[in-house]
C-alpha cells in the first residue's frame, strides 16, 4: 500500500509505464469491441483517442511522446503505401494517376475557395489556404485495404499516386502563402525550392538503391535488415523536410525505392507489416483522435457553421473527383467507391496546413488581439472534419474492399477452375543454402491456386555414421522457421534411402510434385557440374526442374537474363516455366530479357500481349549455341542468369548443351544462375500423361501452330466426351 500511494495518478497521467499500458490496452480492445458491431477498427482507435485525450477524460496529454509515435505512424503508412504498391500497375496507370491527382486537387481548391470567400466571408489568401486543405488527403484507411488484400488493385494505385500529387501541390501553396505573408516570396525562393527538390529526388532514387543493394548482399540478418529499412525511411523523410517539402513525401519515395528489395512474401515484409500495424499506425490514429475537441459543438453557431461548410465541401468535392475519374477511365463502381473512400480522409497534411495558417498573425485588433490568417472557428471545424472524414473513409473503404476482394476471389476461382493443385519440392542438402532455396521455392508459389511446398532431406542409409538424423532435423527446422517468418508453411519430409537421387525421385512420384528445386552442389566442375544425383533425377523425372546456384539474395537482382534453345515453345512445359519466370520477375520487380530464336521470341511476345500482368520484357535474337560465351559480355554482376535446357532427345535439345558444364564452371563462376529443365511427357505417351497436360497449353499451341493445334483440339475433345 505504501508503494501504491507513492505512485502519481493525477490527470493527465505522468507515469510512462501506465501511459504505455493504457495505450496498448486501447490498441488491443478497441478493434475487438467495435468489430462486434461491424465498425472499422480505425474508427475505434480514433474514438478512443477522443475519449482519453485532453478534450475527453484527460487521461493522456498529447505530449512529445505521443506526437513522436504518431509521426512515426503517419510516415509508416506512407512508407507501406509505397512498399506494397504494384510497381508494374503503378507505371501502367501513370496517366490515370496524373488525371486523378489533378482532379482531386482542382475541384476542392476551386469550390473550397468560392465557399470560403462567399459563404464564410474570408479574404483571398485565407480562402485559398483553407481550400488547399480540402485538396489534401491522408491514407488513413489504407490498412483496411491492405487487410483485405486489394492493395494491388488499380484503384488503390491511382489513389496512392494521386495522394502524392495533391499533397505536393497543396504544400507548395502553403509555402507560397506563408512566404507572401512574410513578404519573402521571390523568384529565388522558387528556384531554391525546385533545386533542393531535384537534389532530394536524385539522392533517393539514384543513391539509395546502391546503398540498399550493397547492404542486402552483405547482411542477411533479419533484425539488421529491419533496422536498416527503418533508418532509410526516416533518412528519406528528413531529407524531404530539408528540401522544403513534407516528410510524408520522403517516406513514400523510400517505399517506392525499397519496393524492389523487399519481396512481398519475405520474412522482412512480414516484420514490417507486423510492427507497423501492431504499434506505430494505431499510435498515429489515437493521436489524431486526441486532437478532436468535441466541445466546439456547444461553443456557438459560428464554429458549427464553419464545420458544416468545411465538411460538406471537402466530402462532396472528393466524391465528385472520384466519380469523374471512374467515368473517364470506365472503372467499376467498387473501384470508384474505393478511390473516394481512400481520398476522403483528412488528417496529417490537413492539420499541418491549418496549424500554419492559424499561427500566421496578419495584424492586431483595436483591443490588441492578434488577427490570424485562419481563426479558431476554422481550427475547430477542421478538427471535426478529421473525425468525420476518417469515419466516412473507414466505412466506405471497408465496403469497397469487401466487394473488390469478392470479385478477385471469383476471378481467381474461374482462372484455376479444373486445374490441379501445384506441389513444389525443395531439396535441402546444404545448411548454408537452406534460406535461399526456401525463398526461391516460396516465390514459385502460385497466388491463384492452392500450392503446397515440401522441404525434403534425404538420408543415405548406406553412408557410415549415426548423426545423420540429427543433421537432417536441424536443416528441416531451419527451413520451417524461415518459411514461418513470412507466414508460409513448408511440409517437412525426411526420407531414408539407399541413394540420395532415389529418395528424391520416389518422393516426387509419391507426392505428385510439379516443380522441383535443387541447389547446385558445391563441388561443381566441368566434369560433374550438375552432379550425378541431379543428372539421375533429370533422367528419371519429367516435371519442371530448377537447379539453382544463388551467389546473392533473390531481392538484389536488377534483371533476369534468359537463354532460350530453339523450339523451346514446342515443349509441353513451355507455358508453365514461362508463368513461373514471370512470377519471379514480378516479385522482384525487375525486367526479363530473352535471348532466343525469332519463332520462340514471337511465341512469348504473343502470350505477353494477352497477359494483363506481364512484366517488362525485352527480346534479343540468339541463334547459335556455339556462341554461348557471348553471355559473358551481356551479363552484369546483379543479373540472374536462367538457362532453359532440355532433356536429351526432346524437341528443344541441341548438342551444344553438352558443353554447358564446361562453360558455366569456367566462365560464370560468380554468376547467380538457374538451369531449368521444362516439363516433358514421358517416353511412350499414355492417357495418364496427356491428362496431366495443361489444357491452357493445348489451347495456346492450337492458336500458334496449325497442325499441332488441330491435334490438340482433337485430343482435348476426346476427354470432354
Amino acid at each position: 500500500m505504501i508503494l501504491l500511494s507513492s505512485l502519481d495518478f493525477s490527470l493527465p497521467l505522468q507515469n510512462p509505464v501506465i501511459i504505455f499500458s493504457l495505450v496498448l490496452f486501447i490498441i488491443l480492445f478497441a478493434p475487438i469491441l467495435l468489430n462486434k458491431i461491424k465498425v472499422p477498427h480505425i474508427i475505434g482507435l480514433i474514438v478512443a483517442g477522443v475519449i482519453v485525450g485532453p478534450y475527453g477524460l484527460n487521461l493522456l496529454k498529447r505530449d512529445s511522446s505521443i506526437v513522436l509515435f504518431g509521426t512515426v505512424g503517419l510516415l509508416y503508412i506512407m512508407f507501406l503505401a509505397g512498399l506494397e504498391i504494384d510497381l508494374a500497375e503503378f507505371k501502367k496507370n501513370r496517366k490515370r494517376i496524373l488525371v486523378f491527382g489533378l482532379l482531386t486537387f482542382v475541384f476542392p481548391l476551386v469550390f473550397g475557395s468560392l465557399a470560403s470567400y462567399y459563404l464564410l466571408g474570408y479574404g483571398f489568401l485565407s480562402s485559398l489556404l483553407l481550400a488547399s486543405m480540402f485538396s489534401t488527403h491522408t491514407l488513413v484507411s489504407y490498412p483496411i485495404a491492405s487487410k483485405y488484400g486489394v492493395i494491388r488493385n488499380r484503384a488503390v494505385s491511382m489513389t496512392v499516386g494521386g495522394t502524392m500529387i495533391t499533397d505536393i501541390l497543396a504544400l507548395l501553396i502553403l509555402a507560397g502563402i506563408a512566404g507572401m505573408t512574410k513578404e519573402s516570396v521571390t523568384t529565388s525562393f522558387w528556384v531554391q525550392l525546385a533545386g533542393s527538390t531535384i537534389v532530394f529526388v536524385v539522392i533517393v532514387f539514384a543513391v539509395f538503391p546502391i546503398i540498399i543493394r550493397w547492404f542486402f548482399k552483405h547482411f542477411e540478418d533479419s533484425i539488421s535488415q529491419y533496422i536498416f529499412v527503418l533508418a532509410m525511411v526516416f533518412l528519406a523523410s528528413f531529407l524531404a523536410e530539408a528540401a522544403g517539402i513534407e516528410a510524408i513525401i520522403g517516406a513514400f519515395f523510400s517505399g517506392l525505392v525499397l519496393n524492389k528489395f523487399v519481396p512481398h512474401t519475405s520474412p522482412l515484409m512480414n516484420r514490417i507489416d507486423f510492427v507497423g500495424n501492431a504499434l506505430f499506425i494505431p499510435f498515429f490514429l489515437i493521436s489524431v483522435g486526441m486532437l478532436v475537441d468535441v466541445t466546439v459543438l456547444v461553443k456557438g453557431w459560428g464554429a458549427l457553421k464553419v464545420a458544416g461548410i468545411i465538411i460538406t465541401v471537402a466530402l462532396v468535392t472528393k466524391y465528385l473527383a472520384a466519380w469523374l475519374t471512374q467515368k473517364i477511365f470506365k472503372l467499376s463502381t467498387a473501384e470508384g467507391t474505393m478511390i473516394f473512400g481512400l481520398s476522403s480522409s483528412h488528417a496529417a497534411a490537413t492539420l499541418a496546413i491549418i496549424l500554419v495558417g492559424y499561427n500566421i498573425i496578419t495584424g492586431e485588433t483595436a483591443a490588441g488581439e492578434p488577427i490570424r490568417l485562419l481563426n479558431e472557428d476554422v481550427l475547430n471545424g477542421t478538427i471535426l472534419l478529421i473525425l468525420v472524414s476518417c469515419g466516412v473513409s473507414s466505412f466506405v473503404v471497408e465496403g469497397a474492399s469487401k466487394k473488390l476482394a469478392f470479385e478477385q476471389d471469383e476471378l481467381d476461382t474461374n482462372v484455376v477452375d479444373g486445374q490441379d493443385d501445384e506441389k513444389i519440392l525443395v531439396s535441402l542438402a546444404y545448411p548454408d543454402m537452406v534460406t535461399r532455396l526456401v525463398d526461391f521455392g516460396i516465390v514459385l508459389k502460385s497466388k491463384k491456386r492452392h500450392t503446397s511446398v515440401y522441404g525434403l532431406n534425404v538420408i543415405d542409409d548406406e553412408t557410415p555414421g549415426n548423426n545423420h538424423a540429427g543433421a537432417s532435423k536441424k536443416i528441416l527446422e531451419k527451413a520451417i522457421s524461415h518459411a514461418a517468418a513470412s507466414e508460409n508453411n513448408i511440409i517437412p519430409v525426411t526420407r531414408y534411402d539407399s541413394s540420395i537421387s532415389n529418395g528424391i525421385v520416389y518422393t516426387i512420384k509419391e507426392h505428385n510434385i510439379s516443380d522441383i528445386v535443387i541447389g547446385m552442389h558445391k563441388q561443381a566442375d566441368q566434369h560433374t557440374f550438375l552432379g550425378t544425383k541431379a543428372e539421375n533425377i533429370i533422367k528419371r523425372v519429367y516435371e519442371t526442374i530448377y537447379i539453382y546456384k544463388p551467389t546473392q539474395p533473390l531481392n538484389t537482382f536488377k534483371r533476369i537474363v534468359v537463354a532460350l534453345p530453339p523450339r523451346a515453345e514446342t515443349e509441353p512445359g513451355f507455358l508453365h516455366w514461362l508463368k513461373k519466370l514471370v512470377m519471379i520477375a514480378r516479385e522482384a520487380a525487375i525486367p526479363v530479357i530473352f535471348y532466343g530464336h525469332e519463332e520462340t521470341n514471337d511465341a512469348i511476345a504473343r502470350i505477353a500481349e494477352r497477359t494483363p500482368d506481364m512484366v517488362k520484357i525485352q527480346f534479343n535474337e540468339f541463334n547459335n549455341w556455339d556462341d554461348f560465351l557471348i553471355f559473358t559480355r551481356e551479363l552484369k554482376m546483379n543479373d540472374l542468369f536462367i538457362i532453359i535446357s532440355s532433356r536429351k532427345g526432346h524437341n528443344s535439345y541441341v548438342p551444344q548443351m553438352s558443353k554447358l558444364p564446361y562453360y558455366l564452371s569456367n566462365y560464370f563462376v560468380e554468376q547467380s544462375l538457374i538451369v531449368l529443365y521444362p516439363k516433358q511427357l514421358e517416353s511412350g505417351i499414355n492417357m495418364g500423361n496427356i491428362e496431366q497436360t495443361d489444357s491452357y497449353l493445348i489451347e495456346t499451341i492450337s492458336e500458334q501452330f496449325g497442325v499441332i493445334g488441330k491435334a490438340g483440339k482433337f485430343v482435348k475433345g476426346l476427354f470432354k466426351k
